[in-house]
């Protein structure tokens, strides 16, 4: 395979592919809007929107495997259906023309059945707002003669991640003593994925044939609930077992009709009101890999987060 590879969105899970890629010997092309992302000799930072298609057959000529990592403008179904599925098929037309492999981090959203402990073969049809966006994506990967790979994974923490329920709603607290509010109920177990492991496998899974043309599953350790997850932030960062509270449902939804951020959130609510436990055992055998054990997971996003603030102190 080629030794070029190129990534496009340089959020927490474009630039820690980028990063582990470099980190591997490989070159890598980070494609932004801004020119953004993490620096290192062997990754170019190229401004282009590779929603558009000029520019692309140029930024992917040579390339083994594009790593489409873009997220839309805002977290709402409106700004996703009117943004992702054209970016992605632009993305999938150019990739198919340069003859590479495009892998996709992928959500649980488009699952329908979240009752039951979600496996790389459950199905995938859920309708209506974000979760039917995801599902329709899915599907039209599914359809593309471009070969494609959607590894999905379960809430993200871990370096890089700011805005996630395990990220800065989170972490900051528990590294100062604070109190922590967690979404829906706090004793219920919940998977949670972390950043560096979903970004290996996606490197993994493009390098592997037999990984193409599927939908696979990032690692990720056993369902721990919403408090365990402060705990071992708590841990690992020598603080005090934090004090876990909650964001109740009802006032997550009763403040929909004024606030189109609780509306989207009230949405998803079904995954932090009842068990959402995913598996990974088909992905990790098929791919030789294993979850980093949650106790080396924390410590790493603790480090992360305090290099972070010792950084802005700095400045």
């Amino acid at each position: 395979m080629s030794n070029l590879y190129v990534v496009s969105g340089a959020g927490p899970v474009g630039s820690t592919v980028a990063g582990q890629l470099a980190g591997q010997g490989h070159r890598v092309r980070l494609l932004t809007r801004s020119g953004s992302g993490p620096g290192h000799p062997l990754i170019e930072r190229r401004k282009l929107d590779v929603s558009a298609p000029a520019g692309l057959d140029e930024a992917f000529d040579g390339a083994a495997a594009v790593f489409h990592c873009i997220h839309g403008s805002s977290y709402s179904a409106r700004a996703w259906a009117a943004e992702l599925p054209p970016a992605e098929q632009t993305v999938l037309a150019a990739a198919g023309r340069a003859g590479a492999v495009v892998v996709f981090p992928e959500s649980l959203y488009a699952y329908d059945r979240p009752g039951t402990v979600l496996a790389e073969d459950s199905s995938r049809q859920a309708a209506g707002g974000k979760r039917g966006i995801r599902a329709a994506l899915l599907a039209a990967r599914a359809a593309s003669a471009t070969p494609t790979v959607s590894m999905v994974a379960a809430d993200f923490f871990g370096p890089l991640v700011l805005n996630a329920h395990a990220g800065a709603r989170m972490v900051p607290a528990v590294i100062a003593g604070r109190p922590v509010r967690v979404l829906g109920r706090s004793d219920l177990p919940h998977s949670f994925t972390y950043v560096p492991d979903l970004a290996a496998a996606m490197i993994a899974a493009a390098g592997s044939r037999r990984a193409w043309n599927s939908v696979l599953h990032a690692p990720t350790g056993p369902a721990v609930t919403q408090r365990d997850m402060a705990g071992a932030f708590a841990r690992a960062a020598g603080a005090p077992a934090p004090r876990v509270g909650t964001i109740p449902g009802w006032l997550v939804r009763g403040a929909g009709p004024v606030s189109s951020g609780m509306r989207e959130l009230a949405e998803m609510l079904y995954q932090f009101e009842a068990p959402f436990v995913m598996s990974s055992a088909r992905t990790e055998a098929l791919l030789g890999l294993r979850p980093t054990p949650l106790a080396e997971a924390a410590a790493g996003t603790v480090r992360w987060w305090l290099d972070r603030t010792a950084a802005g102190r700095a400045a």
